[in-house]
């Protein structure tokens, strides 16, 4: 999308030479700029896990060498 932005001579002017000296483009060089800004400014939605642990030692031995399907008939008994 095409805009038209005011910026300060010198401000542009400095942009136009660390353009350059990166080898980018002076859009590339504003549009990383605009992304900084806004990822600071918009507030992120941090997820948290709810803790669901349990007590305990971890697994009885006899199950933490058994096969998936020992495991499972224990888990489910007669209803599988």
């Amino acid at each position: 999308m095409k805009t038209t932005v005011d910026i300060a001579d010198s401000l542009l002017q400095e942009a136009r030479q660390v353009a350059h000296a990166e080898g980018t483009t002076l859009k590339s060089l504003i549009e990383e700029g605009l992304r900084a800004v806004l990822s600071r400014r918009v507030p992120r939605v941090d997820f948290l896990l709810e803790d669901a642990s349990v007590p305990g030692d971890g697994l009885q031995a006899a199950v933490n060498t058994a096969s998936w399907d020992d495991v499972r008939a224990l888990a489910y008994g007669d209803r599988l």
